[in-house]
């Protein structure tokens, strides 16, 4: 599935194509997008496909193809706050993406059948924590996993706000699928061959929009041949953030706002210096002397001595005149690293 749009060299080529083919529409959606490069979820061997609008897929490895990432962040309508349940997480690839954009108080779950993929989205995350640049420019909702199968989640679970399945859904779940979500909230699911967007208008009320033909391997069935028995998934519980958290959340807000404050201050609203336009000079130019002999031209160049001395002393001068009236704060600072310093006042102030 997929092909939609051109390949691109880089992931933000990738994320310019989405956008002119209106499939990445909002820009929160585009951010998130270009926050989190599409290659650091592949395998070594397979990054060279990475920017191509097409699924892959390796053992039990699969993401989808970016239009249809970019359809399904669209449709979910995502906003601060809010709780999201995935099903079928895969590589973790989605729920980082929708992390980026729920912010500090969201919720964000993931339910995946495989226990090694389930270790792939992990190492993958960690992966982002550590070495993304865009991880310090974004107030990140940390996303779950759990292992299991998505059709056998525990009936006292809590419903969510927003709810994404990315695998076919059997018409017969089509209510399981829709009961997991609040009153308010959006289901996204591949059904009957069609991407579909549900909304829940009331206890027993919905809306229902078909956004787009899609081809879906269906959800796998729970198999209870071994036990006889469901093997219930019980999801994390959502709980009430640590006095703790709170205070790390406000710390790193404020950080994060005195450093654009004062970025801001010190390039004059981000905008850098105005280029400095050179006083131009006006040289002697040497003679150039033509002689007409017969039917013959010679050209010979005539140099004084003394005007080769003068323009290299104009020369010079104009250099010495250069460097003594250019301001010194049109020097390039030396690169600060504004956030750790922050971290590090702040540290010191509470161990005094």
């Amino acid at each position: 599935m997929g092909g939609a749009v051109s390949a691109g060299e880089d992931n933000d080529e990738l994320i310019d194509n989405l956008k002119e083919a209106q499939y990445i529409r909002t820009e929160l959606v585009e951010q998130a997008f270009r926050a989190i490069d599409r290659a650091d979820y592949y395998l070594e061997e397979f990054k060279d496909n990475a920017y191509k609008d097409l699924a892959w897929k390796h053992g039990n490895i699969h993401l989808s193809a970016p239009c249809i990432y970019s359809e399904v962040m669209e449709a979910l309508d995502l906003q601060p706050g809010l709780s999201f349940l995935n099903l079928g997480s895969g590589t973790g690839y989605l729920s980082s993406m929708v992390g980026l954009i729920l912010g500090p108080f969201g919720v964000n779950h993931g339910v995946e059948l495989h226990s090694d993929v389930i270790e792939y989205a992990k190492q993958k995350l960690d992966f982002f924590i550590k070495t993304s640049d865009s991880f310090d420019k974004f107030e990140f909702c940390e996303p779950s996993f759990v292992t299991g199968n998505c059709l056998e989640i525990s009936p006292d679970c809590t419903q969510y706000d927003r709810v994404y399945c990315g695998a076919g859904v059997q018409k017969e779940h089509e209510d399981y699928m829709k009961n997991l979500l609040k009153v308010g909230g959006i289901l996204v699911m591949p059904l009957e061959e069609k991407l579909t967007k549900i909304t829940r208008t009331g206890p027993s009320a919905w809306e229902t929009k078909k956004i787009l033909a899609v081809s879906f391997a269906p959800l796998i069935q729970p198999n209870h041949a071994d036990s006889g028995k469901s093997r219930l998934v019980h999801l994390p519980p959502v709980a009430v953030r640590s006095l703790q958290d709170l205070a790390r959340i406000a710390i790193r807000g404020t950080i994060k706002k005195i450093i654009h404050q004062e970025t801001m201050s010190k390039n004059g609203n981000g905008l850098k210096n105005p280029p400095r336009f050179k006083r131009r000079r006006v040289r002697r130019r040497r003679m150039e002397t033509i002689v007409f002999l017969d039917k013959e031209v010679f050209a010979s160049r005539i140099s004084n001595p003394s005007d080769d001395n003068n323009n290299c002393e104009e020369f010079e001068d104009e250099r010495r005149e250069e460097e003594e009236t250019k301001p010194s704060e049109l020097k390039p600072d030396p690169p600060v690293n504004f956030l750790r310093e922050k971290k590090s006042e702040k540290a010191q102030l509470l161990q005094t």
